[in-house]
């Protein structure tokens, strides 16, 4: 293989992997020289000469021309004789410039050489791809499926670059296959055995702002900020807007008309429950809020130990919770309080609780009252017969023993 064609080879290469032509040359003119140093010392003069625009290539060996019988390192010096073989008017004390070619370097050396060469643009792929994603980190990405493993998914980006998706950064109710296009953020760029590892989320907060950036201009303007995000990936999330215009109604604008803004995100995010609220430096309020769509009554905070006792009436309870008890932990984590959740007695004071019943009333019927939220006698009159039978699934006559034994204690 001659030097240009060498170098041509190269340059395809480097169209491949992206590489611009100054940073390969600048790579060809290293390789090369240290070849030749390897080859004739590393004391000898060596000159690589490239022309970046059509690709040649040229190495030149300088060597000092002293009488004849005084060459003592042939890397360094010629002979006047052997000089003027290459040009008559030589004299002693001037210098041979002598192109090398490809060949005078052996086979050995040449592959050396274009190992070296594969080596340093493999280098500069890995160093282009790490500062690439590490500028990036926090930004969605949209990349192709290409490989699905146990732990972990491999993603394609537009470059064709690798990128990793594990499995405890995907939503649980994720699934790919390959060819599918995903969206993720950037999460975090590591170097694991000296090469860089691109790794992606879908369940980190970060993964959501963006998501809220492309979706609401005013988000992505400033105009509205998000103060806080919490989420339970796939199940529930909170999301803290503020804004600094009177105008603007940030949880009016992030949800969008009818809902349209936030549909998209809830799509992406695989029907994630998305709760949109006001952002507010009182933490009472704050709290109360977070607590949505369960009604607040009272709220008691204890700033030193971060806990807050929260009042609700009794049909209230199970909203404030939430399914799986989502709810009440993303409002804590939200607030940054612990919270903790009491049933109000509305000020009825001739209210029994139903473990004073366990002579009159089995103790599995009790369980299941309470297992409905219902723990005082009051609690349980105040729910319609038809719906307390729906909710036991007790018979219709036992349901009517059991609300009899209550009302007779009450108005005695």
């Amino acid at each position: 293989m001659s030097t240009v064609n060498l170098v041509e080879h190269f340059l395809e290469f480097k169209d491949l992997k992206n590489i611009d032509r100054v940073t390969l040359m600048g790579i060809l003119e290293d390789v090369f020289r240290s070849v030749a140093k390897k080859k004739y010392g590393e004391e000898a003069s060596i000159d690589v000469i490239i022309n970046p625009d059509k690709g040649d290539l040229e190495i030149f060996l300088n060597r000092e021309i002293v009488p004849d019988g005084e060459v003592e390192d042939p890397s360094l010096q010629v002979s006047l004789s052997e000089a003027r073989q290459v040009e008559p008017d030589f004299e002693v004390g001037e210098e041979l410039s002598q192109e090398v070619k490809l060949d005078d370097f052996g086979r050995r050396n040449v592959l050396t050489l274009r190992q070296n060469l594969q080596g340093r643009i493999l280098e500069m792929e890995k160093d282009h791809l790490y500062n690439k994603y590490k500028e990036r980190v926090g930004e969605i990405i949209t990349g192709e499926v290409y490989q699905i493993w146990k732990r972990e998914t491999l993603v394609l980006d537009d470059e064709g670059n690798e990128l990793i998706l594990p499995k405890d950064q995907q939503i649980r109710s994720d699934f790919f296959k390959k060819g599918d296009t995903v969206r993720a953020v950037v999460w975090k760029v590591e170097m694991r055995n000296n090469t860089p590892v691109v790794i992606l989320s879908r369940t980190a907060p970060e993964f959501l702002e963006k998501l809220f950036e492309q979706e609401v201009p005013e988000v992505y303007d400033g105009l509205i900020t998000i103060k806080r995000i919490v989420r339970e990936p796939g199940e529930r999330a909170k999301v803290a807007v503020e804004s600094y215009d009177d105008r603007i109604d940030p949880v009016g604008a992030c949800v969008g008309m009818k809902g349209s803004r936030i549909h998209g995100i809830v799509r992406e995010l695989r029907n994630e429950n998305i709760d949109v609220i006001n952002y507010t430096a009182n933490d009472q309020l704050l709290i109360q809020r977070a607590l949505s769509p369960a009604k607040i009554g009272e709220i008691k905070l204890n700033e030193e130990s971060r806990r807050a006792e929260v009042y609700l009436k009794p049909d209230q309870v199970a909203l404030a919770i939430g399914k799986g008890g989502h709810n009440i932990k993303l409002a804590g984590k939200l607030t940054g309080y612990e919270i903790d959740v009491y049933r109000e007695t509305d000020e009825v004071t001739d209210d029994v609780d139903l473990t004073e019943f366990s002579d009159e009333i089995d103790q599995w019927i009790i369980d299941i009252l309470k297992g409905i939220g219902c723990d005082t006698a009051r609690s349980v009159i105040d729910i319609p017969m038809e719906d307390l039978v729906k909710r036991t699934d007790l018979e219709v006559e036992t349901v009517k023993e059991v609300l009899r034994i209550l009302r007779e204690e009450l108005e005695a």
